[in-house]
Order: C-alpha cells, then structure tokens, then sequence
C-alpha cells in the first residue's frame, strides 16, 4: 500500500489565505500555489497509507476534545539565519495552536513524531528564496492583520505533484468520543471526505 506524506494545520479563512498566497507567489516562492495558507499542527510526516483510518480517529478524537479560538495575525517574523523563512506573526491563539499540535503529536498516537525545532506557531510568506526577496517579504507584509474564530483544522496530503490537498476538516466539539478516545460509530467525524482537488 506504501506511505502517504501527510500533514494538519489550521487554514488561513478568505480572504486572508488567497492574499497571502499571491503574495508569496509574488516574492517568488515556487511552493506557494501547491500550499493553502495555514498555521502547522503537523509538519509534512510520512505514514503508512494502511494507517489512515487510525490517523482520522486520531484526528477526531483531538478535535472533539477542543473548543474554538480567537487567533490573531500581526506583522512579520523571521526564522533566519536558522531557517530561510519569513512568516507572519501569531499573535493571539498561540497557546491554543501548541496544545493542539501536541496532542496531535501524541506520543501514543499514529502522527507521533519528533520536531526539528522547537513549536512556535506562524504562516509562512516567504521559504527558501533569495535574500531580497525574503527582506521584501518581511517588509511588505509588517503592516499586515487579520483575525478570526478558529473552529476547526484538518488533514492534508501531499501529491505527486507537491500540491497539498484537504482530505478532511475536523470541527472542534464534533462527535462524542467513546472510550479510548476514538468517537463513537457513525458520528458525523467518522463519514469518509471526498478529497479536493
């Protein structure tokens, strides 16, 4: 069956998600059309394709255990010399977004993994272009803001063609869960998605 490169992250709502995309399709950065504007819980992770089902009861159950947040964005940031990327700042909703992610991360769950840094919560504008490029990034978008309810994330998956797609969204308090977490049989979490393409 092989592996799936998958990843979850909360989306950037309209019309906030398409401005920033074009914008970073404009500084250059050739990943910018393959990836909907988002704030990571999961950085790209290869699973086993068989796993899958495991992985959206996994899902379900953070998402049932979670409740709605405000998340605010303001200004720009930068993860360089480390990293090549600028990114605009959370700046309300950051507790939220790393309680999420760790649970997301649990050790005993099927999405366990290791980080390569340390979780900081952003939405990347710019990655591994030329350093004009980054500074224009990092100064176009100071003045930027915008803010809304967070109410859900959801799992994507990785094509052949590097564009990422939303197999599922999980809306926070859907479902019931039964014991051990996993929601219970024919909750509205456990219907199959129709992918997007």
């Amino acid at each position: 069956m092989g592996t799936v490169t998958l990843g979850v992250s909360i989306a950037v709502p309209e019309p906030y998600g398409s401005l920033l995309q074009e914008r970073r399709a404009g500084f250059g950065d050739p990943a910018a059309h393959g990836i909907p504007t988002h704030v990571t819980l999961l950085p790209p992770t290869e699973v086993d394709a068989a796993r899958l089902p495991e992985v959206r009861a996994h899902l379900a159950a953070v998402a049932a255990a979670g409740r709605s947040f405000p998340m605010r964005l303001s200004g720009t940031g930068t993860f360089r010399p480390l990293s090549p990327v600028v990114f605009v700042q959370v700046v309300e909703g950051a507790s939220a977004c790393s309680w999420l992610q760790q649970q997301v991360r649990d050790p005993a769950g099927p999405l366990a993994r290791e980080l390569a840094f340390p979780y900081h919560p952003h939405v990347t504008v710019a990655h591994g272009i030329p350093d004009e490029a980054m500074d224009r990034a990092y100064d176009e978008l100071a003045g930027f803001e915008a803010a809304w309810t967070v109410g859900s994330f959801a799992l994507y998956e990785q094509g052949a063609d590097g564009v990422w797609r939303q197999l599922h969204a999980y809306e926070f308090g859907a479902g019931r869960p039964s014991k051990g977490g996993v929601p219970a049989q024919g909750s509205p979490v456990d219907e199959p998605a129709a992918s997007r393409g």
